[in-house]
């Protein structure tokens, strides 16, 4: 049984994706393969991450881009109580991406509901697809920490992520947060900060 489900965004993540690695590094992780890439619509794109996620008990969850959008659309939906935590990478503003790709995604208005399961965000100073002070309100809105990865795109191949291990511990560090008191979360809050600290400096080197 899978115990990390991969979210692509708006197109899939091809061949050298972080996403692609992260399911070949990780015998339980699978990846939801919507069929239409191209032309995504909420309706379509939710129904397929439901019937996966109800295939198993409790999952963590990693979008990208429309995928972290996506994840973030659960928030009101019965399957939510199966997932212990979403790593939502990127997210797009859905206006922003229709700018980009006029016509291609049909996902009404943004997600802003508080998610009912412990969440991470990933940004970016200069994400095409995510001005950084939106990115900050809508964090805020789910009630997700927020991490920034400095001048680091849109967080895929063209922006210099391929295998992307530091990913890898972010879930790990997400996943401690869960449950603790109020002591021992200002004592992770800590080592997120460390994490990100380091982040910060290796994406600068």
């Amino acid at each position: 049984m899978a115990k990390t489900l991969i979210v692509p965004g708006l197109f899939g993540s091809g061949e050298g994706h972080w996403q692609r690695h992260w399911l070949a590094d990780h015998p339980t992780a699978a990846i939801v393969e919507q069929q239409d890439w191209n032309r995504p619509t909420l309706a379509c794109w939710r129904a397929v991450l439901e019937a996966e996620i109800v295939r198993h008990e409790a999952l963590d969850l990693v979008g990208h881009s429309l995928g972290s959008v996506l994840v973030a659309a659960l928030a009101d939906r019965s399957v939510a109580k199966r997932v212990r935590s979403a790593l939502l990478v990127a997210p797009c503003d859905l206006d922003e991406t229709e700018r980009l790709h006029p016509g291609a995604i049909d996902f009404g208005a943004m997600p802003n509901c508080e998610l009912p399961f412990p969440s991470l965000v990933v940004g970016s100073f200069n994400d095409p697809y995510m001005p950084f002070d939106r990115l900050k309100s809508l964090s805020e809105k789910w009630g997700s920490h927020l991490i920034d990865l400095g001048h680091a795109g849109h967080i895929n191949v063209a922006s210099g992520f391929g295998r992307w291990t530091d990913g890898y511990d972010l879930l790990k560090v997400l996943n401690g947060m869960r449950g603790l008191k109020p002591q021992a979360q200002a004592t992770r809050n800590s080592a997120e900060s460390r994490c990100l600290t380091r982040l910060r400096a290796e994406r600068i080197a």
